[in-house]
């Protein structure tokens, strides 16, 4: 067995443990983050069915359409490939590997499409359908060396490209779009494939969830870079920020309480902390200084296979920080038609507290 199979192998013996306890009887798993999770294998999601299922005891299988099947060779010492052709039905060859699933409990990932999910429902005479999520949370928040090293890797190249942008890019006069793409070209130069990108100049910068487009930046204004890019399909997620000459003195000060806002992240955290207390150390930073209300979100979540995933670190969340936890610090604070400030870092747990996978400069970075 190849070293990858073996990691993959060791995953679909955890889930299987976890299957044992919940009294699960299969496991089906469709295209999604979660397939590469437990296969290594980024599946098409189309309208031709993929889907991986894994019984409590024994072999896993999978079943794959035959246009893409010869992908999976290299995990066929693995689990039992079942390919199907194009005027065959999947669904019916499902119910057939898990002979008709009388009686049975059947737990499908979230990410499943309501139309497979309907079909598969209709064909097997399962006892109860619920949720794979209970299965596959704990093993997927919780990141193994090999994670965590592919993780660091995408942070590093994302900063290294952010350091590169702002020594080489001209900023006023030119759109959001086209800076962005000064941006998205420097991570692919260094092997990165764009996850997500947003460039928000001016007040545009006060909306967190901003869409590029084709405003002019400005000089006097600055611009929010909210990007990632992917290695070996884990991402990395970082906020860092420009002024086009020199800021004014309230923005200096918004971009010093945030600052220190997310230093109080890295600096708090300890395993074993609920994920409300990492909210917490920013927001209380944040509102003692008189911006409470303009901190708008979570300080956090999780970061992985996906941009965002469990756990997320927001009020009411009382599960427990585990060490190889990784999730994002990015506190802000967002005065509505002025402007908005984030800062935000990829952070691991450890064994003693918390380390940040960015490194690339936090102060106010003034450019043209």
């Amino acid at each position: 067995m190849s070293s990858d199979s073996q990691v993959y192998g060791a995953r679909i013996g955890r889930v299987q443990q976890e299957m044992e306890q919940r009294d699960v009887d299969f496991l089906f798993v469709t295209p999604s983050s979660d397939l590469i999770y437990l296969l290594g294998y980024g599946a098409h999601a189309s309208e031709r069915l993929t889907l991986l299922g894994i019984p409590r005891d024994g072999e896993p299988f999978i079943v794959a359409p035959q246009l893409e099947s010869m992908r999976l060779n290299e995990r066929s010492d693995l689990l039992d490939i079942h390919v199907w052709t194009e005027t065959e039905s999947p669904i019916e060859l499902v119910g057939r590997i898990v002979e008709g699933g009388q009686g049975a409990t059947i737990a499908v990932n979230d990410q499943t499409w309501s139309g497979f999910l309907l079909g598969l429902q209709g064909e097997i005479d399962a006892d109860k359908w619920q949720s794979a999520t209970g299965i596959l949370r704990e093993l997927r928040m919780v990141k193994d060396e090999h994670e965590i090293a592919l993780l660091r890797h995408a942070s590093e190249s994302t900063d290294a490209a952010w350091q590169e942008f702002v020594e080489t890019t001209t900023f006023a006069g030119r759109t959001e779009i086209e800076v962005g793409k000064d941006l998205n070209r420097l991570m692919t130069e260094r092997g990165l494939q764009t996850s997500f990108l947003i460039s928000a100049s001016g007040p545009n910068s006060a909306s967190p969830h901003y869409i590029t487009g084709e405003r002019v930046i400005q000089e006097g204004e600055p611009v929010l870079f909210d990007f990632g890019g992917r290695w070996q399909h884990y991402t990395s997620d970082v906020t860092r920020m420009v002024h086009v000459g020199e800021p004014s003195d309230e923005y200096h000060k918004v971009y010093d309480i945030v600052l220190q806002a997310n230093r109080a992240v890295l600096a708090g955290v300890q395993p074993g902390m609920p994920c409300e207390d990492v909210d917490k150390l920013a927001r209380d930073v944040i509102t003692e200084a008189g911006y409470g209300e303009y901190f708008i979100h979570r300080v956090g979540h999780g970061l992985g296979l996906d941009t965002h995933e469990e756990p997320y670190m927001v009020g009411g969340n009382e599960t427990p920080l585990q060490v190889g936890v990784t999730f994002s610090d990015e506190p802000g604070i967002y005065l509505d038609g002025k402007f908005g400030v984030r800062i935000e870092d990829l952070l691991v747990v450890t064994d003693d507290g918390a380390e940040s996978l960015n490194h690339a400069p936090r102060d106010i970075v003034i450019v043209k």
